[in-house]
């Protein structure tokens, strides 16, 4: 894989880069709520700038159903991102048209400009090859050379991400580079005890990575909404919590591999329970009690572990060289439920091991909790691209970008 060192040393200046990024950044209207992606990529395109490229940066957010909605328009991460760069940031009104076609051409050597949401045109997603190809052939158009750097849709099979490269001359940007490197820490010469914590709402999402974490990790903690699938599989009643029931004799499967290969399995032994969600909006206080994991009553959902699982997920963590969490393990975003997240965000930056936060809803909520960045040893920018490449999945961005 060609790396954008290897690009810089050849020489950019003047020539048209697309940079196919991840500014899928959450909002409040028109207000990013989390800018960590449009960071995570500056390094990329600071250093394109330069070295005098002009530099087209493109993008999805959301999931526009293939054509424009306002609701998910990149102009709120291009402003963000002309001001992380300090410098103005061009912006097309749409991904291959008049606008997109004018922005670029007037673009000078060092310059930056931002195209309008890429899943605005239905072939960024499409199925079918054809559609894909022919969206590709119009963004080739707009450059001469490909860097991909978007980590967290490299497992999309989408235009950006998989057909492009095959038309331009490619590499990949420093972020894929970071990112790739962390992964084959977790998944060759692993240093041990190995501790991995996953969290999340639905157990479904984590199997294929449960699936293979078994042959490789020492400690699997389960939180989140999925471990109350684990809790029914172990005889328990959960209340109204969330349950996958059509996964229990999967979790069963699992819950006894781990017995046979050795593997610490721990599951929450007390809860904080509610007979209703909280208001996330509002942040009302809520009306919870804490509850043994085995007697949590009827009427009531789990929202986060408990106090006693906080100090045993600690000191499960404690002793660890390896750590990667993801996923939240309570409903992180109301103060009442943020005590179960916080501590393992607490108990990764009081470890001495090498800890890996897996993008999506943990590395949002390391940041809206208020933990510095630079205490963990690195905090993904792709939670589904993280877990497949765990799996030990091909992820087509990547494979995109090998010559």
């Amino acid at each position: 894989m060609k790396t954008i060192d290897e690009l810089l040393a050849e020489g950019v200046a003047g020539k048209r880069v697309f940079v196919r990024a991840d500014l899928n950044v959450p909002l409040d209207g028109t207000t990013i709520t989390d800018d960590g992606r449009i960071r995570a990529v500056l390094p990329t395109v600071q250093a394109l700038a330069a070295a005098g490229a002009r530099v087209v940066v493109a993008s999805h957010l959301g999931r526009p159903k293939g054509a424009p909605d306002p609701a998910f328009s990149l102009a709120p991460a291009a402003a963000r991102l002309g001001e992380l760069l300090g410098a103005d940031v061009a912006f097309a009104t749409d991904t291959v048209g008049e606008s997109a076609t004018s922005t670029v051409a007037g673009l000078a050597d060092g310059q930056v400009a931002v195209i309008e949401n890429l899943r605005f045109n239905a072939g960024e997603t499409s199925k079918d090859d054809a559609e894909r190809g022919a969206f590709a052939d119009r963004l080739a158009a707009l450059a001469d050379v490909y860097v991909g750097d978007g980590f967290g849709a490299v497992h999309r099979k989408h235009a950006s991400v998989f057909d492009l490269p095959a038309r331009l001359p490619h590499a990949a940007g420093h972020l894929i580079a970071t990112e790739v490197g962390v992964l084959k820490k977790l998944t060759s010469d692993v240093k041990r005890p190995y501790v991995v914590v996953l969290g999340g709402a639905k157990v479904s999402d984590k199997l294929a990575v449960i699936d293979e974490l078994l042959g490789k990790a020492d400690r699997l903690l389960i939180g989140g909404g999925m471990a109350y699938t684990f809790l029914y599989a172990k005889g328990y009643e959960v209340g109204i919590s969330l349950l996958q029931k059509d996964q229990v004799d999967v979790v069963k499967e699992y819950m006894k591999r781990a017995e046979e290969n050795g593997v610490e399995l721990v599951l929450p032994v007390d809860v904080l329970v509610s007979g209703e969600f909280p208001d996330l909006k509002t942040k009302a206080p809520a009306d919870f009690e804490t509850v043994d994991a085995d007697k949590i009553p009827s009427t009531k959902e789990g929202l986060d572990i408990g106090p006693k699982t906080r100090e045993l997920y600690a000191s499960k963590i404690a002793d660890a060289e390896t750590v990667f969490w993801n996923g939240p393990v309570g409903v992180f975003e109301h103060p009442d439920y943020a005590g179960g997240t916080t501590a393992i965000a607490r108990a990764l930056v009081d470890s001495s091991a090498y800890t890996v936060v897996g993008g999506g809803d943990s590395a949002a909520a390391v940041r809206i909790l208020g933990f510095d960045e630079n205490a963990f040893g690195h905090i993904s920018t792709g939670g589904g691209a993280s877990l497949e490449y765990l799996e030990g999945k091909t992820l087509p961005g990547l494979a995109a970008l090998e010559d």
